[in-house]
C-alpha cells in the first residue's frame, strides 16, 4: 500500500461524502438509508467507519457493524473504492479493525461467483480473512403451516449460567463453523460465555429462551427464539452430544417457530452452514424455504 494514502475513521463532516458513496449500486448491503438508520441505532458508528484518502480525495470506504450495546465492530457490511484495482485499498481498510472480525456478503446461490463478490473476497483474504463459510438462509412465513409441536420434550426458561453450561456442552462435536472457530480461539467455556452475552445483545426478548428436557428430566438442548434488526430469527438451536441422533433439532425448531409466531411473527429467518447438512434438512423438513446465501469471510483458527 502506497505511503501517501491516509486511513482514518469517519468524522461528522464526512457524512454527505459517505452517503454519496453508499448510493452507488453494490453487492454489499449498506445503503444510505440503512447507514442512517443503523447510525442512529448505534450499530454503525463514526469510529467503526474507515476511510482511505489520497490527499483530499476519498479512495476507499469500509463500513463495519456491531451490536448497539457492544464495544467493538464485528462484521464488515460494505466496501467501496474509487480506484481501478481496489483490492489493496480494501485489504488495508479491513486491517484497521483488529481480529476477530468477519465480512458478511448476502447474495443468492446463482450469484455466488459474481466477479464483484470474488473481488471483495480477494481483498478479505489479503487482509487475513481467508476462511469463507457459506451459510444457507431460510425463512418461514405465516402463509406456511406451523410445524407439529413437540410432544416428547418439555421446555423451560433458565438463567444465563444454565445456558452457558448448555452451550459449552453443545460445542463438543458441533457442526457449526463459527462455534468450532470460537472454541479453537479461546476455549469452550469462554466461547459459551461470549455467545450468551452476544445473544443477549440481540433485540429479541431474552425471556423467550428455552432449555429442553426429555421425559426423564435429562437436558436435551436449547432453543433461542430471537430477533435482529430485520425481524424475528431463529437465534440458536443446539442438541447435547449425548442426545444427538434422535431428531431433537426438529423439536427445538418447532418450539422456536411456535413461540415467535405467538409473539406475532409473520416471517422468521434463520441461517445454517452449508456443511451442516442435518440442520439444513431439519429446516426444510419443517417447512422453512431456502431463499438466500450468506458468505462469511473470517480468520482461520490459530494453529
Amino acid at each position: 500500500m502506497e505511503a501517501f494514502l491516509l486511513f482514518r475513521t469517519m468524522a461528522e463532516h464526512d457524512l454527505d461524502l459517505v452517503l454519496t458513496c453508499l448510493a452507488e449500486p453494490s453487492v454489499d448491503t449498506a445503503t444510505p438509508e440503512r447507514f442512517l438508520d443503523h447510525l442512529a441505532a448505534g450499530s454503525y458508528r463514526h469510529e467503526w467507519t474507515w476511510l482511505a484518502f489520497d490527499g483530499d480525495t476519498l479512495t476507499g470506504l469500509a463500513v463495519w457493524w456491531g451490536f448497539p450495546a457492544g464495544d467493538r465492530p464485528l462484521a464488515l457490511d460494505r466496501l467501496w473504492a474509487a480506484v481501478p484495482d481496489p483490492v489493496a485499498v480494501w485489504a488495508e481498510l479491513i486491517r484497521q479493525v483488529p481480529p476477530p472480525a468477519e465480512y458478511h456478503i448476502f447474495t443468492v446461490p446463482s450469484q455466488r461467483d459474481d466477479p464483484d463478490i470474488a473481488l471483495r473476497l480477494r481483498a478479505a483474504a489479503e487482509a487475513g480473512l481467508t476462511t469463507v463459510n457459506e451459510r444457507y438462509r431460510y425463512q418461514w412465513t405465516a402463509d406456511d403451516p406451523l410445524p407439529d409441536r413437540s410432544s416428547r420434550l418439555r421446555f423451560e426458561p433458565a438463567g444465563d449460567d444454565a445456558f452457558a453450561d448448555a452451550f459449552e456442552q453443545i460445542s463438543v462435536g458441533s457442526l457449526d463453523v463459527a462455534t468450532r472457530e470460537g472454541v479453537a480461539r479461546q476455549g469452550a467455556r469462554a466461547q459459551a460465555l461470549e455467545d450468551v452475552e452476544d445473544y443477549k445483545m440481540m433485540p429479541g426478548p431474552r425471556q423467550l429462551w428455552r432449555l429442553a428436557y426429555d421425559r426423564s428430566g435429562a437436558l436435551v438442548g436449547c432453543a433461542l427464539p430471537s430477533a435482529n434488526a430485520g425481524g424475528p430469527v431463529v437465534g440458536y438451536i443446539g442438541v447435547l452430544p449425548s442426545q444427538r441422533g434422535h431428531g431433537y433439532a426438529a423439536d427445538l425448531l418447532a418450539e422456536t417457530t411456535w413461540i415467535l409466531a405467538a409473539e406475532g411473527a409473520t416471517t422468521i429467518r434463520a441461517d445454517t452452514d452449508s456443511t451442516n447438512t442435518p440442520m439444513a434438512a431439519t429446516f426444510e423438513r419443517l417447512g422453512y424455504s431456502r431463499f438466500a446465501l450468506r458468505l462469511v469471510a473470517s480468520q482461520p483458527p490459530a494453529e
